[in-house]
């Protein structure tokens, strides 16, 4: 009975609040027939959210523990232990389960506990445990990034939890010389001082493999990085062959492109809180790889030297460092020569968190500079088009003469183009993206896109399931990386469909850069409401249209429809059955009727507001400010 009037209460408090934002809402009361998408989205969040929970009870124990073997290391290490919950914030954002959200901050408190157990003998960065002030000793920030993805979107849904506000400013403080024992940043040159940092600071020396690779230790495992999935492997037996991996993976000292993604820290701390500080610091260290990308000839260097000048630590060879241009390496694993150029991980994100501070468009065109010059040196072949993927000097491996374009192959970055594009929507820049997929169905070329790709999600998370339910490996056998694979949960294709949103396929860092996002006022959480679909069927460069539905033949349903993921775009208008409604504003209050569904057209202004993961009610906005 008491939560009867419990829940009571909190719909009429929605209700209430509803009413207040007439002024800047609509009301939909046209009849649709429940489409095929929206029952399909509905279908693979709900079951997505059971899905999450059937893994987590398999595969976490009541600490929240991932039963497997830890071990320090980048191969198999901390890093894929708790990136296996990569999109479950994302999944709840959306409007899966509360149980996806609340299992993640189960994984992640048993997480940081579970790894502060380890200990390290080869390496002194995990002597005394992987983490330390709940933030990784030492790593690089591909790694870095792939262990924090679900945590990067973790304020999408709980930006009021103290726990995680305190934390993310503590740990954007590790980059803004505000730890002493993280002296990571040198404010005087504007640069991160070493590829290794972290909680207790940058590696000032040469890296070992050990320090790459960790501790060997006793037992049979699924070595899953060694592509030999099934197979079981003595891993003491196939220890040197790891180390062998990483025999030319040392030089540590100078900032690397990778670390633009230690930004994501800053923008959600300055999200959480509005503090200017964070803004700050991420202009000001953008800006400087933004100066020292000019000083190259708009090649993103992959090294900066302590004295701040690109190529500082190889004579001003800007192309050389570890994951950078030049990084040509015999892989003593494989046993063969293998090309690691990692330039679009952190520049990707670091440009793109500046854009959405700032709405500075210059920032995007620094990444467009980047690959008009790869385009520059394109080929074909046998009809192919090829592109190098790699500049400098390969050190007489693969490839002879003096430094310049090598390593030619297929790959034409085409998810990264798509990525500027998104930001831009310059048509121009949506020349050298393929219409197909999402972008196709944005350009009206594909109508039965959205529920053939729901369709093939559903598939996946049946597929995974299915293989899940007959594994039979025990913790004992297992690492840190076995279920990365397998994790079941699918939320690309919503993200696409629901909120406009895109993230490149190959993407280890995350930002949400999406133009809607919703809220549901009845149970002041984030998310579509129960019942509701969402499919977003056009975007321009002022412009954008969503299909929104209500399922539901007897209950109407009310949501906030924000203006990007943050808050960071504008409504101008809105229109919807013949009917424009001026908003002049980031959120719109919709109430769809029983069984109701419109399209609504929207007028807007792209990056026009600092961005905020604040709760629409926690602005104090009930309508027009």
């Amino acid at each position: 009975m008491t939560t009867g009037l419990l829940r009571g209460a909190v719909c009429m408090l929605a209700s209430a609040a509803f009413a207040l934002a007439a002024d800047a809402g609509i009301v939909v009361k046209t009849p649709m027939a429940p489409p095929e998408w929206a029952l399909l989205e509905r279908a693979l969040l709900k079951y997505n959210s059971e899905a999450a929970e059937w893994f987590a009870a398999k595969y976490l124990d009541e600490r929240g523990y991932l039963l497997h073997t830890p071990r320090w290391g980048t191969l198999d290490g901390p890093d894929d232990a708790i990136e296996t919950f990569f999109n479950w914030t994302l999944l709840h954002a959306l409007g899966g389960s509360d149980s996806a959200v609340e299992l993640y901050q189960k994984a992640q408190e048993g997480h940081w506990r579970q790894y502060n157990e380890l200990r390290t003998k080869l390496t002194d960065l995990a002597a005394n445990g992987a983490y330390y002030k709940e933030f990784i000793t030492m790593s690089d920030w591909f790694h870095t990034g792939e262990g924090m993805r679900a945590f990067m979107l973790l304020g999408l849904s709980r930006p009021n939890d103290p726990r995680f506000r305190e934390r993310m400013k503590r740990f954007a403080g590790l980059y803004m010389d505000e730890d002493p024992d993280a002296p990571n940043y040198d404010p005087v040159n504007k640069l991160i001082k070493s590829i290794w940092n972290g909680s207790k600071g940058p590696m000032m020396r040469k890296a070992t493999v050990y320090d790459w690779v960790g501790d060997p230790v006793p037992g049979r495992y699924h070595l899953i990085h060694s592509g030999k999935r099934g197979e079981m492997l003595d891993l003491e037996k196939a220890y040197p062959k790891m180390l062998a991996h990483c025999n030319e993976y040392l030089d540590s000292v100078g900032d690397n492109s990778l670390n633009l993604a230690a930004t994501m820290l800053a923008v959600n701390a300055y999200m959480l809180t509005g503090e200017v500080k964070y803004r700050n610091w991420i202009l000001e260290y953008v800006n400087a790889w933004k100066d020292r990308t000019a000083q190259t000839g708009g090649m993103i260097p992959s090294n900066i030297g302590l004295d701040g000048k690109p190529g500082g630590e190889y004579k001003g060879q800007w192309w050389k460092g570890t994951y950078g241009w030049n990084f040509t390496i015999y892989d003593g694993e494989i046993e063969q020569i293998a090309h690691r150029n990692y330039f679009t991980v952190g520049p990707w994100t670091g440009f793109a968190n500046a854009l959405l501070v700032t709405g500075d468009q210059s920032y995007i065109d620094v990444l467009r500079r980047q690959m008009d010059l790869i385009y520059a040196q394109k080929k074909v072949e046998n009809g192919r088009t090829l592109l190098p993927q790699m500049y400098g000097d390969p050190r007489g491996y693969k490839y002879d003469g003096p430094p310049g374009w090598y390593h030619y192959t297929t790959n034409l970055f085409t998810d990264r183009l798509a990525e500027i594009y998104m930001w831009s929507m310059d048509r121009k820049d949506l020349e050298r993206v393929p219409l197909t997929g999402w972008i196709g169905f944005l350009e009206g070329k594909d109508p039965e896109y959205p529920a053939r790709t729901l369709q093939a999600e559903f598939a996946r998370v049946q597929k995974k399931l299915a293989i899940l339910r007959e594994d039979n490996t025990t913790a004992d056998t297992r690492l840190a990386d076995y279920l990365l694979d397998y994790n079941p949960v699918e939320t690309n294709g919503l993200m696409n469909l629901m909120l406009g949103g895109y993230i490149a396929s190959g993407s280890r860092q995350w930002t949400l850069h999406s133009r809607f996002r919703y809220f549901d006022p009845a149970r002041r959480r984030a998310g579509a409401p129960e019942d509701v679909g969402a499919l977003v069927e056009r975007l321009s460069a002022d412009a954008a249209a969503v299909t929104l539905v209500n399922l539901n033949p007897v209950q109407p349903r009310d949501l906030i429809v924000q203006a990007g993921a943050f808050g960071e775009h504008n409504f101008d208008s809105v229109t919807a059955g013949g009917v424009t409604t001026q908003v002049g504003g980031p959120l719109l209050a919709v109430r769809l009727e029983p069984g109701s569904g419109a399209r609504l057209e929207f007028k807007m202004a792209r990056y026009k507001n600092q961005p905020t993961l604040a709760f629409p009610w926690d602005r104090g906005w009930y309508g027009k400010k």
